[in-house]
């Protein structure tokens, strides 16, 4: 198995050491593999939508134009719901 070391906070230190049976090893191993399965997830979805809009005709500013329609769409949904 490998090792690895890493900085934490002085004030992060501090609440460790009131929680002495903390598996950190174990917490950051979870926390690495969450991560990465993380990343897996937005690469394949980047490389769908790579592959749906590879023929698009669609601008940058259609795009952004597109979103803030569904922006202030959305907003006027909520607020109807009383968000």
């Amino acid at each position: 198995m490998e090792e690895i070391k890493l900085k934490i906070s002085e004030d992060l230190m501090e609440e460790l050491k009131k929680f002495p049976d903390l598996k950190l090893s174990e917490i950051v191993e979870r926390a690495l593999r969450k991560e990465i399965e993380e990343r897996k997830k937005t690469e394949l979805l980047l490389t769908a939508l790579n592959k749906i809009l590879k023929g698009s005709k669609m601008t940058d500013k259609d795009a952004l134009k597109l979103g803030e329609e569904i922006k202030e769409k959305m907003w006027k949904r909520y607020e109807a719901e009383g968000w």
